[in-house]
C-alpha cells in the first residue's frame, strides 16, 4: 500500500519529469517545423507518446493527492493548469517539495 507521503513524492517526481518532457516535445516540434531532419519527426512521435503517458500519470496523481490531502479546488485547478503550460510543472514540483 502506498503511503500519503509516497503519493506526494510520486506526484513531485512526475511533475518534474512531465515538465521536462513538455520542454523536449516543444523543442522537437520547433525542429520539425523549421528543419528537414528525419529524427525531429521521430522525436515528436516518441516524446509525444511519453509526454502523453506522463500527463495521464500527472493528472492521476493530482487526483490521488487531492483525495489524500483534501486539497481545495483552487489549488487543484492551478496545478492542473500548470500541466498545460511549458515550465509551469517545475514550479509545482518546487512548491510541493518546499511544503514537504
Amino acid at each position: 500500500m502506498v503511503t500519503t507521503k509516497q503519493t506526494l513524492k510520486w506526484f513531485c517526481n512526475i511533475a518534474l519529469i512531465e515538465g521536462i518532457s513538455m520542454v523536449v516535445l516543444v523543442a522537437f516540434s520547433v525542429l520539425k517545423r523549421t528543419t528537414d531532419y528525419e529524427w525531429a519527426l521521430l522525436g515528436v512521435k516518441y516524446v509525444g507518446w511519453a509526454h502523453g503517458i506522463l500527463f495521464i500519470a500527472y493528472v492521476y496523481l493530482l487526483w490521488a493527492c487531492t483525495d489524500r490531502y483534501k486539497w481545495k479546488i483552487g489549488r487543484v485547478a492551478a496545478f492542473f493548469l500548470a500541466s498545460l503550460i511549458p515550465f509551469a510543472p517545475f514550479f509545482v514540483e518546487r512548491k510541493l517539495r518546499r511544503e514537504d
